[in-house]
């Protein structure tokens, strides 16, 4: 295959695949055994052979190749020529009407530290094992810093563990200021709230003391900590907008189709698993474990693929219902888009997997959502032993109070707060039932939405009753 016929190959295209590329020696095939990353058209990225000598490809095409090519070239040369760890650049070449090609040497069993965290995200901030991948990131970055760099697209899963060292990758995004002299203090500011951004919003209170590590390896400037967090939340905000965005289109992430006869949304990971799910979705829920039926919505567990899941109909009800509906995004849509909204907050909520909505001429019609199975029980089943005596336990009690601080913090409002929409998994309060989930973004609209949901949550149990009088003390109210 031509490397120009790559930009008609798709997503998938099959593998082994054999590219001719030539440089100063001549032309010679690579041979390409996986892929890691696809940007269909556009960019081609993974494993492969290339006279004899194994390789990590980065493989460029469309009209934007030759621009793209320029900047993995320089990135890599700045890194480089600043004697930073850096994988080898082998081979590179641009032929118009072709694309480019960058050779790497491919680095046999390396771990990028995103993997690296995930494996120790769980544990309680900051554990020791997590003190070791922030450490060996921040020392990484500190040293790039130091030489006049930064990564603009900075996180985790561009920085490689490999026999002891750990390497910085993707030329693309390196820049540089004054290449062998200190980052200024500001660049340095905005490139670390890049990465802090990225990691849990539940790390914020520590990054002081995460950022120790940084400081031994490059203390050549004060990081004031307001200031830091200002271009956390900055880049935060943004990073919220461009996933909710990217949830609504195809890419990397999702799998998006839109036509007039409906809209299907589905988590790339899980398209070969769901879309049958999506295509026999009525048959299932008749089949399934009936939570809600008739009415605005149903909503049953059904087994698929070996797993539970939970499968949401909304329905319509009739002609006058259908006329109020078929004009805006779905309550399935709604859902779908506030599930990932809570996910990226790191706010527990089943995970949303994929969505149905059916239009007829490109009007709105009955819509189906899929999400993960909260297998365990509901506030109102695991308070109502306490409803007499109010001795909730410490750790469900104090849970709930974190998870309304953090509702406040994002100025989120829920919209049915009742018990039943909150299922108590892995030693915190997960939402379900998010069709009225809103984030506000003025205090103004938010304070009283807060207050009508710490009411619905309390008139779970008689006023008088201890449980009720309880919580009416503990749960956070907004200051005036």
């Amino acid at each position: 295959m031509r490397l120009s016929e790559l930009k008609d190959a798709g997503r998938s295209p099959s593998l082994p695949l054999s590219v001719t590329l030539e440089d100063a020696a001549g032309s010679a095939e690579l041979q390409l055994l996986s892929l890691l990353r696809v940007l269909p058209g556009q960019r081609y990225v993974g494993a492969g052979i290339w006279r004899g000598t194994p390789v990590l490809a980065k493989l460029l095409v469309g009209s934007s190749a030759a621009r793209h090519f320029q900047r993995e070239l320089e990135g890599a040369r700045l890194m480089a020529a600043q004697e930073l760890t850096t994988p080898r650049l082998l081979a590179d070449g641009l032929k118009d009407g072709e694309g480019g090609w960058l050779l790497f040497e491919f680095l046999e069993n390396a771990e990028n530290l995103g993997d690296a965290w995930a494996k120790v995200e769980h544990l309680p901030m900051l554990a020791d094992e997590q003190h070791g991948v922030l450490g060996e990131a921040l020392t990484a970055v500190a040293q790039m810093h130091a030489k006049g760099l930064w990564q603009e697209d900075l996180h985790l899963d561009n920085l490689l563990r490999h026999e002891g060292h750990l390497y910085l990758i993707d030329g693309a995004g390196i820049k540089a200021e004054t290449p062998g002299q200190q980052l200024s203090r500001q660049r340095v500011l905005e490139n670390l709230g890049v990465l802090f951004a990225q990691l849990p919003k539940r790390l914020e209170p520590f990054i002081e003391e995460a950022l120790v590590h940084y400081l031994l390896a490059n203390g050549e400037h004060a990081l004031p900590l307001e200031a830091l967090q200002r271009q956390v939340d900055k880049v935060r905000s943004w990073r919220l907008k461009d996933y909710l965005d990217k949830a609504g289109r195809d890419c990397t992430l999702f799998s998006v189709e839109r036509s007039l006869s409906g809209l299907r949304a589905i988590r790339r990971e899980e398209v070969s698993a769901l879309v049958p799910v999506l295509e026999q979705a009525d048959t299932l829920i008749e089949q399934g474990h009936l939570y809600k039926t008739g009415g605005a919505a149903s909503v049953a567990r059904i087994e698929a693929g070996g797993r539970t899941l939970v499968l949401k109909r909304y329905n319509i009800k009739n002609t006058a219902h259908w006329f109020k509906r078929f004009w805006r995004p779905s309550r399935a849509w709604h859902s779908w888009i506030e599930g990932h909204r809570l996910e990226f907050l790191d706010i527990a909520t089943p995970r949303p997997l994929a969505v149905l909505e059916q239009r007829v001429m490109g009007l709105r019609s009955t819509a189906y959502l899929v999400t993960e199975y909260a297998d365990g029980p509901d506030l109102t089943a695991c308070f109502a032993p306490y409803v007499e005596n109010g001795e909730v336990p410490e750790e469900q009690v104090q849970a709930l109070v974190k998870l309304m601080q953090r509702l406040i913090a994002e100025r989120i409002s829920h919209g049915d707060f009742k018990g039943h929409n909150l299922f108590w998994q892995n030693g915190q309060w997960s939402l379900i039932d998010l069709d009225a989930m809103t984030q506000h973004a003025t205090q103004l609209s938010f304070a009283p939405a807060y207050a009508r949901d710490r009411a619905r949550l309390l008139r779970n149990w008689p006023s008088s009753s201890a449980l009720h009088q309880r919580l009416d003390q503990l749960l956070p109210r907004l200051t005036e």
